[in-house]
């Protein structure tokens, strides 16, 4: 016979534990566990979060990212606060908020004050459409090249800008706004400057580590011309601390002195065809500038090197002759030769572009 009648002894301990695990574990309530959810706040809340989602998946190519993404934390913020007064009276909320949108605010002011359209002379229009523009140089930038440290000057035809060995080259770069300039050397004309191009580019180049030359070739205004010219030295410091700038006027500077070189062998360039040369290789990249200089400026006593010069320059071939009545000016310091690479700032040019043509 089973008997299974617990004894009082054995069912006291249970019943005096029993107080203390129901102390001990906590029993669950609706407001830990959100049996009864809340009601839905005010359709003002979920509009705020919705600009809020709308400013983060911005995608970060677009142009104006920054700005639409401040602008919708800015519109989110508001909205917050507005519902936060309204329909919560939650004090803390609104602070935060206000705090939020005054920074945002701050941010996109100074985002917006940086896409200001920025204003560049009528005068200045067509050099920066031509020559910077196309190399992506921002507005600001140009005119922070061009604002500070250069000034528009002008010269009535027949007046003289550079005169062979007395005006110095360390004073100026110019480039021409307006008109146009002839290029001598000894009364013998060797070509022309037109609008958009630079006045003293070879010299600029040629006399970078150098100071005290002088020109060796004459240069005249055959029209009443406007130009625009820098300050050498601040141009120079300036071009120091913009390397991007920098690396624009080594390729506008090889490029005009290229086009220059090839008006040389083209007496009959004009403007218009010059504006071709700006997407074109020509013959002119098989002669030097050293060697113009050179030759032009070796002979002190004759025009021998002239002649001989332009008559070298319609024959030369690809392999060229040095020839033993050509000397070094002791005056005019030798041009530094090297390669303008144009994958390092600009477009790649396509192999059937480096092809040579030779004049008939």
């Amino acid at each position: 016979m089973n008997y299974t009648e617990s004894s009082p002894l054995i069912e006291s301990p249970a019943i005096g534990f029993t107080p203390k695990l129901e102390s001990i574990i906590p029993v669950p309530s609706n407001e830990t566990t959100c049996e009864n959810w809340r009601e839905i706040h005010h359709l003002v809340f979920h509009v705020a979060n919705i600009f809020f989602t709308i400013g983060l998946v911005i995608p970060t190519t677009l142009h104006l990212h920054m700005i639409l993404l401040r602008g919708m934390l800015t519109i989110g913020c508001t909205l917050y606060i507005v519902w936060a007064t309204l329909y919560r009276c939650a004090l803390d909320i609104m602070i935060w908020n206000s705090v939020f949108l005054g920074v945002n605010i701050l941010h996109l002011s100074y985002l917006l004050y940086k896409k200001r359209p920025v204003k560049i002379e009528k005068e200045l229009s067509g050099i920066y459409r031509r020559l910077f523009e196309p190399l992506r140089v921002p507005p600001d930038l140009f005119r922070r090249l061009t604002g500070q440290f250069c000034m528009i000057q002008t010269l009535k035809k027949g007046q003289t800008y550079a005169a062979e060995d007395k005006t110095s080259v360390d004073d100026r770069l110019s480039i021409l706004l307006k008109g146009k300039m002839k290029v001598s050397y000894r009364g013998h004309f060797l070509h022309n400057i037109y609008p958009c191009a630079f006045i003293d580019s070879p010299e600029f180049r040629s006399t970078q580590m150098h100071k005290g030359e002088k020109f060796q070739v004459t240069i005249i205004a055959d029209d009443n011309c406007r130009f625009l010219c820098w300050s050498r030295e601040r141009l120079t410091y300036f071009l120091e601390s913009e390397p991007f700038l920098y690396e624009i006027f080594r390729y506008l500077i090889g490029k005009d002195i290229t086009n220059k070189l090839y008006s040389l062998n083209d007496p009959t360039l004009n403007d218009k065809k010059a504006k071709k040369l700006e997407h074109q290789l020509s013959l002119c990249t098989q002669i030097s500038m050293l060697e113009m200089r050179n030759s032009i400026a070796s002979s002190s006593d004759s025009d021998d090197g002239l002649h001989q010069f332009l008559r070298g320059t319609s024959s030369m071939s690809s392999l060229h002759v040095p020839s033993p009545h050509q000397r070094g000016s002791a005056k005019m310091k030798p041009i530094e030769e090297g390669v303008e690479d144009d994958n390092e700032v600009f477009e790649p040019v396509s192999p059937n572009a480096l092809k040579v043509h030779q004049l008939p």
